[in-house]
């Protein structure tokens, strides 16, 4: 007989934790936990209070946030002070609002679609609330769905027409609650998701469209290439690299297993990485 998997925990910070004085100092480090590292005022930081609920979904993330108007920074202290960064995905349903990326500004409606990149300085202006779905996506992963997702970053996807549409609505379905228990297995449901991100931006994926040799070269590619930008952190695992990439650590193994002498690290240091990251993997699949 099978049972259904047990629904993942969704992790919950909520100012209501605190006394009231305390709270946006409270959800700024909630929000450094729970996403990245970030500033945030507010003009109602006399009544202000705001939940963010986490969950995975696969390699990806989906975040609920609630509460009162703030205006968010990602600032150039805070990125050189983050071990690891993402692109956000992000929907809000019930008020307009203002994102900021370098040079780029948009004004957003009510279901409109964002994508951010928290390598990069940003500021999101909630006017009247912060209620937003916020989809956490590896950088890999994104690239190898919008090959020119640099390029893309604070650009308005009109969640009411087209493809546009159909990313909208389906950001909004990915709810915590729907990530926690998902109705179908998680690779499909982030899978779609990287469909409907090649269609609403207009691209061509790179790696998840080609098929035969090309395929398996670009993957082993992008492997190579995490690990490259990865090696010098502290604990580095397969299967770090493995979640990054949106991969199986098996699939991750082979690539590296059959890696051609060019595509191997080079310096002693990197190859010991290399070595550490792989070898739990060749111990687990014989």
């Amino acid at each position: 007989m099978t049972h259904a998997a047990a629904p993942a925990a969704i992790q919950t910070w909520s100012t209501d934790a605190v006394p009231q004085q305390q709270r946006l100092d409270y959800w700024i480090g909630a929000i450094c936990e729970g996403f990245l590292e970030m500033d945030v005022t507010s003009s109602q930081a006399r009544t202000f209070g705001a939940t963010l609920e986490s969950v995975p979904l696969g390699p990806l993330g989906v975040n609920r946030v609630r509460g009162t108007a703030q205006d968010v920074y990602r600032t150039r202290r805070a990125i050189a002070h983050s071990r690891s960064n993402y692109y956000y995905l992000l929907c809000k349903t019930d008020s307009p609002w203002v994102v900021v990326q370098e040079e780029r500004s948009a004004r957003m409606l009510p279901g409109d679609v964002v994508l951010v990149d928290s390598r990069r300085c940003y500021a999101f202006h909630l006017l009247q609330s912060a209620d937003t779905i916020s989809i956490e996506l590896p950088t890999a992963w994104v690239e190898s769905w919008l090959p020119d997702a640099g390029d893309l970053v604070a650009k308005r996807i009109d969640g009411r027409t087209g493809w546009g549409g159909v990313l909208g609505s389906f950001a909004q379905q990915l709810s915590p609650e729907v990530a926690a228990k998902p109705p179908l297995p998680a690779a499909l449901l982030t899978d779609q998701l990287g469909g409907l991100l090649s269609l609403a931006f207009g691209q061509s994926p790179s790696a998840p469209a080609m098929s035969g040799q090309g395929n398996r070269a670009a993957l082993r590619q992008r492997v190579l290439d995490a690990t490259r930008e990865r090696h010098a952190e502290p604990g580095l695992t397969a299967a770090g690299v493995a979640r990054e990439l949106g991969i199986s650590e098996r699939s991750l193994h082979r690539c590296l297993a059959v890696a051609p002498p060019p595509l191997r690290p080079r310096s002693p240091a990197f190859a010991c990485k290399w070595r550490s990251a792989c070898w739990p993997m060749r111990a687990s699949t014989g």
